[in-house]
């Protein structure tokens, strides 16, 4: 089997723990970067034979990849097998004119920066190491470099956020001109120092959210981008020279596509299987060390949770998802006719075949109405 096109690689590595992450990470471990790059090396070599070549997609995530010391975060992307688009995020306290060119060299063409505010008093909430005036210096430094395809992530629903703290946000991003803009909800996990810290004003936020939701996707349309996904834009065809800038590694998450995950915490999916690895460093090292896959969670994947899956995931897209027989299974009939009366989904055709698409009421409320959807499992 030869047919994976994305290829996800998770390097853990941060120099500080925000309070509200729940990512796989390490902090620090500057002694042990080269030898977690070795494991991931390993793994890829156990796995390559599931990979197509040349891949699609490459996406290199954390962790804060670019605190990887910069020989080692060279020797992997040298390593790594050849794809269309080729991502790395980065946090804007790393970013120097050194790791932007080191970056460009090892043919990366796409940078997703992690902004999450220019609002000072939120990023101390937030715990970033990075003020507004590093994520601008950041953000220059890489198209000093001439990288023309820039995504920065924000988050709404921070701890103490206004509305005007939103529409500043906004503001800041767009006075940048990024090719790509992430805006997710903020998501503490329950029982994390974080909730006990803010779990007042969060549940203050949670009513609001819909409204800074609604705020975000007003502004950023009317500014050229496109909302091709819940939480995603990208500059419409027109305003990028006829350029496709949706992240195309995540396209092919919302498409159900197979992926290969390496590295600590990293999740694949390949023919039906869906495999975890465990986020133990040492465990991982260990195993690998010893040309052995690393510790896993394993679950196969039935056919009514791969469709289930499909349509979840499809529905986030502003396009429209082809209705084949096994989604047609999982889809309540009652419950799409009296969401498209009320003007939630909107039914059409793809060639001969059905098709389903959120209005854009509809993808305001997002997951619920797909949920609605699902037909009964049946007992």
């Amino acid at each position: 089997m030869s047919n994976v096109q994305h290829l996800y690689v998770h390097l853990p590595f941060c120099v500080h723990r925000c309070g509200y992450c729940d990512f796989v990470t390490v902090v620090g471990r500057a002694g042990e970067h080269g030898s977690y790059v070795d494991a991931l090396l390993a793994e890829l070599e156990l796995e390559k034979n599931v990979l197509a070549a040349p891949l699609e997609t490459v996406f290199v995530g954390g962790g804060t990849p670019t605190f990887t010391e910069l020989g080692e975060l060279r020797r992997l992307l040298d390593a790594l097998p050849p794809a269309s688009e080729v991502t790395v995020e980065a946090n804007p306290e790393t970013v120097t004119g050194e790791l932007a060119s080191l970056l460009e060299e090892a043919g990366v063409t796409r940078i997703s920066l992690g902004a999450q505010s220019f609002q000072p008093q939120l990023l101390d909430v937030l715990e970033r190491q990075a003020g507004p005036d590093a994520v601008r210096r950041a953000f220059h430094t890489l198209r000093d470099v001439e990288f023309d395809n820039i995504s920065l992530d924000l988050l709404y629903g921070i701890p103490g956020q206004s509305p005007a703290d939103l529409d500043a946000d906004l503001a800041e991003a767009l006075a940048l001109a990024p090719e790509h803009l992430s805006y997710y909800e903020l998501e503490a996990k329950p029982g994390t120092r974080f909730t006990h810290a803010h779990g007042d004003e969060l549940g203050r936020q949670a009513e609001a959210m819909e409204g800074y939701f609604e705020q975000a996707v007003e502004t950023l349309t009317g500014a050229g981008y496109r909302w091709y996904e819940t939480a995603n834009f990208c500059l419409a065809p027109d305003r990028a020279g006829g350029r496709d800038l949706r992240s195309h590694h995540n396209l092919g998450y919302w498409r159900a596509s197979d992926y290969l995950g390496v590295g600590i915490g990293a999740v694949s999916t390949v023919g039906g299987v869906r495999w975890r690895n465990l986020p133990s460093l040492r465990g991982y090292l260990a195993a690998l060390g010893e040309g052995v896959a690393p510790p896993r969670e394993v679950e196969p994947l039935d056919d009514d949770t791969r469709a289930r899956e499909r349509l979840l995931l499809g529905l986030r897209l502003d396009e429209p998802l082809p209705l084949d027989a096994g989604l047609a299974e999982v889809i309540d009939r009652s419950a799409r006719e009296r969401l498209t009366r009320g003007g939630l989904i909107e039914p059409g055709h793809i060639g001969a075949a059905d098709s389903l698409a959120l209005t854009k009421r509809g993808r305001f409320l997002g997951g619920g109405v797909t949920v609605e959807l699902f037909a009964d499992v049946p007992e």
